[in-house]
């Protein structure tokens, strides 16, 4: 037989029970209801029996009614007492009927279990558990280091040594009692806090800022369940804004409704562990900005202690600790206001009731179920949370949520020395801006500097200028001057040189015309012939001389070069045409002038 998906609603005076059975005889269908069972049979479904949380009546208004194109049965019950709300429709396991066991004991330890819950139910529930002393010996029957839900699990890992690693820190957790599992999980803790990383998403918490502008669906939900609550003063565990999924649905449909076993001790480990789990979950939604990914089932698992380590905690408070310290080590954004956010995220899950509690913990289901090997947590805490959170009172869920809003957590409780770190880091970021500035005054400094500099050297070029305009019209005046001497130069020179260019083949040496010129001296005597290298040196010496001259004064300068041509080659005056007008030839030289030489011997090649 086939479970059908069903749906329960309510009015102030009926229960309105909706079954969709698609391709059953809708000719042949059976309905039993009565107090607060309630049976449906359409072959080939079965509602085998639904417990309902009030009582229901059969006198006339009752109907039915079938939708042929969606394959639906809708059936209304009236309510016994007219007005009554009943609690918990959406909780479809608990409604199940649980599936009968073959043997008579686990009835009996079931139903003493119920009675002594019934009476601690009605006793105010103390969240800070008595912290009692380890002691060597495990009585007989009990769990040596029990772990999961309700501590009801153990040797589970000893069969799966492989996945072990993939799924909790712990390395042996069957032979790792409770104490030591603590001390190894602070342990880690501190050795993998990262101050560089927490001083980076500290300073530069742009990213922050935005993951905590991020609005989850339970705030919208908590606020429109605050203005419900001011306008009608009612209320009620399941406010019609939290609705389920039909794929929820089918998830807890799946589920198989039990009873669980759970002494004082117990449950305030299953409590606490709810908030752990719960913390873990919303932190996940926020940082995704509830998209899934593959790290979704690595995130919830790595922030709870009591999925990862499983930890068994003892108050609120060391919940709290426990994930703000692994918030601040482990995930990719590691910002302690983010630890605040899933805080205060948490307090209004627990406001909204155990229906928004059973969505967190049916996601979380569902992300476990699609991870490997991360589905063996759903094995020992998710599903067994998902159950049992049905079957919770609403006042248990207001005083949990109470006590969580009077606990307080900062930054000192942590124990990593964060306000430290952030002093020394501020610190350190002053000092660099004073560094900063005080370097960005020398630079404007030395741009003043730089620009005083370029100011004088404007002026010195100004007077500088002005200097050389007045040097300038003074070598204007020289430059005349010295031009009028180069032109005597000039006169002296063509004179010097006009002999040695004479016509008729008629030579006469440079020296011979400078003596026209000079003292007047009448005759050298004959030298001999010097070699042709003698006459190089020679031609060197009077360009030289020629040189200087143009750099002296005028008459100093013609002077001077004459009397040192005189002397370095004296040449004698060469004979005058007789008064009767027969000419003599000029007698050769001893010592030819090179300047002769050179221009003799142009004209021989020419």
């Amino acid at each position: 037989m086939i479970t059908p998906a069903f749906e329960l609603t309510q009015d102030p005076d009926f229960l309105t029970v909706k079954i969709r059975v698609p391709y059953a005889r809708a000719s042949e269908f059976d309905i039993y209801f009565e107090g607060e069972d309630f049976k449906f049979y359409a072959k080939p479904y079965f509602l085998r029996q639904l417990t309902l949380p009030g009582r229901i009546v059969e006198d006339g208004r009752e109907k039915a009614s079938y939708n042929t194109d969606e394959g639906t049965f809708t059936i209304q019950l009236p309510k016994e007492v007219p007005g009554q709300y009943f609690e918990g429709l959406d909780m479809l396991t608990s409604l199940l009927a649980p599936k009968k066991s073959r043997s008579a004991k686990p009835l009996v330890e079931e139903l003493a279990a119920s009675a002594e819950l019934s009476e601690e139910d009605e006793e105010e529930f103390d969240w800070e558990m008595e912290q009692v002393p380890y002691e060597e010996g495990t009585p007989p029957g009990v769990l040596q280091h029990p772990y999961g839900f309700g501590n009801l699990r153990s040797g589970v890992f000893q069969r799966l040594q492989e996945e072990l690693s993939d799924v909790i820190d712990i390395k042996d957790p069957d032979q790792t009692p409770a104490e030591e599992r603590r001390r190894k999980r602070l342990a880690a803790e501190a050795a993998k806090f990262e101050p560089d990383h927490y001083l980076a998403d500290f300073f530069e918490d742009e990213a922050i800022k935005h993951l905590l502008k991020y609005k989850p669906w339970w705030i919208d939900a908590h606020k429109k369940m605050t203005a419900l609550q001011g306008e009608s003063h009612q209320e009620h565990d399941s406010p019609p804004f939290v609705v389920f999924s039909e794929e929820e649905r089918e998830q807890m449909r799946k589920f198989t409704n039990k009873s669980y076993l759970l002494d004082r001790r117990s449950r305030q480990h299953v409590y606490l562990g709810l908030i752990d789990i719960l913390l873990a979950y919303c932190y996940e939604v926020r940082v995704n900005e509830g998209d899934k990914n593959v790290e979704s089932s690595w995130n919830i698992k790595k922030l709870s202690a009591t999925l990862c380590w499983l930890e068994s905690f003892s108050s609120i408070h060391d919940v709290l600790v426990s994930f703000g310290r692994r918030v601040l080590c482990y995930p990719l954004y590691r910002h302690f206001e983010l630890v605040a956010r899933a805080f205060s995220d948490t307090v209004k899950i627990l406001q909204l009731g155990k229906a928004a509690v059973l969505k967190c913990l049916l996601d979380i289901h569902k992300i476990f179920m699609e991870s490997d090997p991360a589905y063996i947590l759903n094995d020992l805490f998710i599903t067994d949370y998902c159950i049992w959170i049905q079957k919770v009172k609403s006042k248990k869920l207001a005083a949990l949520c109470e006590s969580l809003q009077k606990t307080t957590l900062s930054k000192s409780h942590v124990g990593l020395e964060l306000e430290e770190l952030e002093a020394a880091a501020v610190l350190v970021q002053e000092e660099e801006k004073a560094l900063k500035a005080a370097g960005t005054v020398s630079k404007q400094q030395l741009l003043c500097s730089e620009s005083e500099t370029s100011d004088s050297e404007e002026s010195s070029s100004t007077s500088s200028s002005e200097t050389e305009g007045s040097d300038s019209d003074e070598q204007e005046s020289s430059t005349s001057e010295d031009g009028e001497i180069n032109s005597s130069q000039g006169v002296l020179q063509e004179e010097r040189t006009a002999p040695l260019m004479g016509c008729n083949g008629s030579r006469r040496g440079a020296d011979a015309a400078a003596m026209e010129v000079g003292d007047g001296k009448s005759e050298v005597p004959l030298q001999p012939t010097t070699p042709p290298g003698k006459l190089v040196e020679e031609l060197e010496m009077q360009m030289c001389s020629a040189m200087r001259l143009s750099e002296q004064p005028e008459g100093l300068a013609t002077a001077g070069c004459i009397s040192q041509e005189q002397e370095e080659n004296p040449v004698p005056e060469p004979d005058r045409f007789s008064e009767d007008g027969k000419g003599n030839f000029l007698e050769v030289s001893p010592k030819p002038n090179p300047l002769l030489f050179l221009c003799s011997t142009n004209e021989e090649e020419d």
